[in-house]
């Protein structure tokens, strides 16, 4: 017999149809625009489960086509949902910023009434991970997982006063906000080390005249290249200690990420075994558009496993001189000249594949004398350990406000003290 559950007191229990003024969806332009000027329209892929809207994934559509979208078209406090495929249960707060803007027809546009309830209160509500939960639970009978609009609307919600709703959707803000500012300063941390390495190395190009104290390297004299293991799909397995970092380990926005780690139990070689602050390459693609061929990325996290192991979609990097830094190479690779470089020795039609001698053969510019270079290398170690610690509190607060969303929103935990 299952648990009833109970409202808490003060508390009435309602569904987020009664709360709402309008649920509506997007709509699919003909035509999309190439000009960065245009209006914003905003697709599934530009939502998460985190809740915040990915602006760099925005696409652009004319003033004209969004005239012509009206019914879509996106105010401030709208809350999104993405209602289908790999995408459902994702969800994105629409903010000043992001205006004017559309949307697709995947996405549901949910537009509450202010005077029951908070926007910001039932936009987490929409992030609980029981909510997520729920819509993908619900059976669809189509080949991808969908809801529609009553499923939607029928969502049982425990609904405080407003006080309390703001109160809660202010700790919970108070978290994000954090998250936010940190994921800020690691992009002015990366950014400003990568400026400083442009105007150090990336003054000349081959065939410049050189000055005195500089000639072209070849990557090779500088690392070594350790390839991944290729599994078998026999050794993944459900638990283990140990795990393969694979190419969805690369977060297409840049970076690293543990959600595309397997456990497995197999035997790969002992080189090709990394550790927390190791330096891996993508030498596949998924796509055509090598969004992550070729892209370098630091391990940030062993997601709790014993062992990490590379695929061999992934090479590690490994300097073998004393004045070169794991970090010196990372801002080397993330110079444009090595993403074409590497987009230029890539083959595949479905699949793009960096051929071996990318990595080794790649020329580059840089004095002899490499007391330069380790000046850099101490500036980007610095600024790499920075950027790694902001991720472990980025970690910590996201698990901590995950672990305080479910229970602020079903009155587990109430709020002492509400502020209007």
């Amino acid at each position: 017999m299952s648990e009833v559950k109970k409202t808490p007191n003060g508390w009435v229990e309602t569904t987020l149809g009664e709360v709402v003024e309008r649920i509506t969806k997007g709509t699919t332009p003909k035509t999309f625009s190439s000009n960065n000027d245009d209006i914003n329209y905003i697709k599934s892929d530009a939502l998460n489960y985190g809740g915040f809207l990915e602006s760099n994934k925005f696409v652009k559509i004319t003033n004209k086509v969004n005239e012509e979208l009206k019914r879509s078209q996106l105010k401030v406090d709208d809350i999104l949902l993405s209602m289908a495929g790999e995408y459902l249960g994702k969800t994105g707060l629409v903010k000043e910023e992001h205006l004017p803007a559309n949307t697709n027809q995947a996405v549901a546009i949910i537009t509450v009434d202010k005077n029951i309830v908070d926007h910001i209160f039932l936009w987490y509500k929409l992030r609980d991970i029981n909510t997520v939960k729920y819509f993908k639970s619900i059976p669809s009978q189509s080949a991808q997982p969908n809801i529609n609009f009553q499923e939607i609307r029928t969502l049982s919600i425990y609904l405080p006063q407003i006080s309390e709703q703001k109160s809660i959707a202010s700790i919970l803000t108070a978290f994000d906000d954090k998250i936010q500012l940190l994921q800020a300063q690691n992009k002015t941390l990366e950014a400003t080390a990568q400026t400083i390495f442009t105007e150090w190395f990336g003054k000349y190009q081959i065939g410049d005249d050189l000055p005195d104290g500089w000639r072209i390297f070849q990557l090779n004299e500088l690392v070594d290249i350790v390839n991944g293991y290729s599994y078998k799909g026999s050794e993944l397995v459900e638990y283990s200690d140990e795990v393969l970092v694979t190419l969805k380990s690369f977060d297409r926005n840049g970076g690293f990420q543990t959600r595309g780690f397997k456990p497995f139990r197999g035997n790969p070689k002992e080189n090709q075994e990394v550790k927390i602050g190791d330096l891996v390459v993508a030498h596949t693609d998924l796509t055509q558009d090598a969004e992550v061929l070729g892209n370098p990325a630091f391990i940030f996290d062993d997601g709790g496993f014993k062992k990490m192991y590379i695929t061999m979609d992934l090479v590690k990097v490994v300097s073998i001189h004393k004045d070169i830094s794991s970090s010196f190479l990372y801002y080397l690779m993330k110079d444009k000249a090595f993403k074409g470089h590497c987009v230029g020795y890539s083959n595949g039609t479905t699949v793009l594949h960096l051929s071996k001698k990318a990595i080794p053969e790649y020329q580059l510019l840089l004095p002899i004398d490499f007391s330069l270079i380790k000046r850099f290398s101490e500036i980007a170690d610095s600024t790499t350990t920075k950027i790694s610690l902001n991720k472990t509190t980025i970690k910590s607060l996201t698990q901590t406000r995950d672990e305080l969303l479910p229970r602020l929103m079903s009155g587990e935990i109430r709020v002492n003290e509400f502020k209007n």
